[in-house]
């Protein structure tokens, strides 16, 4: 569960509630957006959960994919894994914490220009020591982000420095307001990159005790606390300041933080975001080398990525494969054209991974099914749809970079393995 919250509740949680209001124009239509957003993620979840029990080996979506789909899809999933979507993923929550940590304790241009390069490594070093080790932080990061958004929901409301008032008319959207659609094609988007990382704890299923138990705990309660945080945060934004004086996401942190505690209001709330943040960045550095040793083991990769560092377990190659790329991603700069590159090919791979329940045998049978995956899968369709009719641009250009990957299987892992092994209780058809 610190892996599903830690993963969703980053940045975000701060940014995207303050653009999708401002948009939408209307609390009910706020709610309405997260509360969708929800339905597709829990749904999202069930499908992961049942594809984690049948396939419970580290990898995540890789295995599920491989095991669907065959090498080739796979890895095309791990390309993107590892050449983008990781490392760029990585190097922009450092360098949004960056900004905060500054304000926080007072750093000079210099310092706060290191200071991503400094917590990449940290929490390198950390992953390094072993998931033992790392879980553990990673858990007493996440828990004491999640107190610290609930204390700071609690203090909203019962401080006396909102009023109810701010969140009425509940349902009318105020003057001025984006069109409808547009408005909530944004807002679609914005939820789904807030939702976004909640499938990373399937990652870890083969170093997990008793996953079948475990992991579907993991997922439907981690998307549940996910949901309750989003609502109560936006909820609190708006009971504290009025959609109308909401300029712009920045600006929208001070006034939040200002009205709340006054004159220090920018430095608590800075380090509200400095703790989602480095728990968000935490579980993504523990989470995503698994992909890589997952690749390794099948063949498709290189082999030195599937051996795990003999004390402590932990996959020494691929940490610093990802934390190196970001380090390289930290001098380009190019942070959220890196990210939006890969944004669609993302929510394709999601979708068909949810779609390989349609093809194991023996047949799911739980009571959500069929339901629970055509909800997600038509979650993924309209995010996709949404994306390319917001900027088709970089989306076909994410998808080149992740089709360029299958150049390189066929020159160096032209011997991965093509045939699927399945688990011992599942077949594919």
């Amino acid at each position: 569960m610190a892996v599903v919250t830690g993963e969703s509740i980053a940045l975000g949680i701060f940014l995207t509630p303050a653009t999708m209001a401002r948009s939408l124009g209307s609390p009910g239509l706020l709610a309405a957006v997260w509360c969708g957003m929800a339905l597709m993620a829990l749904s999202g979840a069930l499908c992961y959960s049942e594809l984690a029990v049948r396939f419970p080996r580290s990898g995540g979506e890789y295995v599920y994919l491989r095991e669907g789909y065959g090498e080739r899809v796979a890895f095309l999933f791990g390309w993107m894994s590892a050449a983008v979507m990781d490392p760029g993923l990585a190097a922009a929550l450092a360098v949004g914490a960056a900004g905060y940590a500054a304000s926080i304790f007072a750093l000079s241009p210099g310092q706060s220009a290191l200071f991503p390069a400094l917590l990449l490594l940290v929490l390198a070093g950390v992953n390094l020591l072993g998931t033992k080790l790392s879980g553990r932080v990673m858990t007493a990061v996440n828990v004491t982000k999640l107190l610290v958004l609930f204390a700071l929901v609690a203090w909203s409301f019962a401080s006396g420095r909102g009023t109810a008032a701010n969140l009425h008319p509940f349902w009318e959207r105020k003057p001025g307001s984006e069109a409808l659609f547009g408005a909530l094609a944004s807002a679609v988007i914005n939820a789904f990159f807030s939702f976004g990382g909640w499938w990373e704890a399937g990652k870890l299923a083969g170093e997990i005790r008793d996953p079948r138990r475990n992991l579907p705990r993991a997922f439907t309660g981690g998307v549940l606390l996910v949901t309750a945080v989003y609502l109560l945060i936006s909820f609190a934004f708006l009971y504290i300041v009025p959609l109308g004086q909401i300029a712009s996401n920045t600006a929208f942190v001070a006034q939040f933080g200002s009205a709340l505690f006054g004159a220090a209001g920018g430095r608590v709330l800075s380090a509200c975001v400095l703790l989602s943040v480095v728990g968000g960045l935490a579980a993504l550095t523990m989470a995503a080398p698994r992909v890589y040793s997952a690749m390794a083991r099948d063949g498709s990769f290189f082999p030195a990525f599937g051996r795990m560092r003999t004390r402590f377990q932990s996959p020494v190659h691929g940490i610093v494969l990802q934390t190196g790329l970001a380090l390289l991603l930290l001098t380009l700069g190019a942070f959220d054209r890196i990210l939006a590159y890969i944004i669609f090919s993302a929510v394709v791979f999601l979708g068909l991974s949810a779609a390989t329940l349609f093809r194991v045998r023996p047949a799911v049978q739980r009571w959500w099914f069929p339901v629970a995956p055509m909800i997600f899968l038509l979650g993924c369709f309209i995010v996709a749809a949404l994306i390319l009719m917001h900027d088709p641009l970089p989306a076909l250009l994410g998808v080149a970079v992740v089709l360029a990957g299958d150049l390189l299987r066929r020159f160096y892992f032209p011997a991965g393995r093509e045939d699927i092994t399945p688990a011992a209780d599942s077949t594919i058809v």
